[in-house]
């Protein structure tokens, strides 16, 4: 039984991002607060290393067009992402997007599939691939952005919900929840940092 998880750092207004439009190569985050955001990873990494190292531990992933890079037109065929020659996923990553590309197969075992058949069947692939694993079990994690995380909670299809909340309001940008019908959560567990919060929540049905 393949299990389904979701991270998402949020400003404690829950913002993830700034706003859409505002997203360019020099600001991979729009125009929020990226540092405040991400202080907890790269300041701290030691203490938070247990959420770091979970974050990218799934067998497979889905992530919206944005995650993997700020266009929105036909893709640059140079473009790799935002993480070098070698990202840190490790497995198969599905991109949602309306444009065709050919698979991008990059080092230490990270292979960019660009799906244009919508978020279903995005999602489909991903739990094949990680029901590919010898135990028949496996870890899909939706690896944002922040419309593409509601998208999937609306449809019902997270166990698992992690939250990484910074002590900084950003006002405006994309929100965590927009769109999302009401559900019932229950807490998993909560941890705090310097700089961070880490909640995790099990999505009842």
């Amino acid at each position: 039984m393949v299990h389904v998880t979701a991270d998402m750092m949020v400003s404690l207004d829950g913002f993830a991002s700034g706003v859409d439009a505002s997203q360019s190569l020099e600001q991979p985050f729009g125009d929020c607060d990226f540092e405040a955001l991400a202080r907890w990873r790269f300041e701290d990494a030691d203490a938070n290393a247990a959420e770091i190292e979970a974050i990218v531990g799934a067998d497979a992933y889905v992530m919206g067009r944005n995650m993997f890079g700020p266009g929105r037109d036909e893709h640059d065929p140079e473009w790799t992402g935002w993480w070098g020659d070698e990202p840190p996923y490790g497995a198969p990553v599905f991109v949602l997007s309306h444009h065709e590309r050919e698979p991008l197969v990059m080092a230490g075992g990270t292979t960019f599939t660009f799906v244009t058949t919508g978020l279903r069947d995005a999602f489909d692939r991903a739990v094949a691939a990680a029901g590919d694993r010898a135990d028949g079990g496996g870890r899909v994690s939706i690896a944002g952005g922040a419309t593409t995380l509601n998208q999937f909670l609306a449809a019902g299809l997270i166990d698992e919900l992690r939250l990484h909340v910074v002590p900084v309001l950003f006002g405006a940008g994309q929100r965590l929840f927009e769109g999302v019908p009401p559900m019932r959560l229950e807490q998993v567990s909560s941890r705090a940092t310097t700089h961070v919060t880490h909640l995790t929540y099990r999505i009842l049905r």
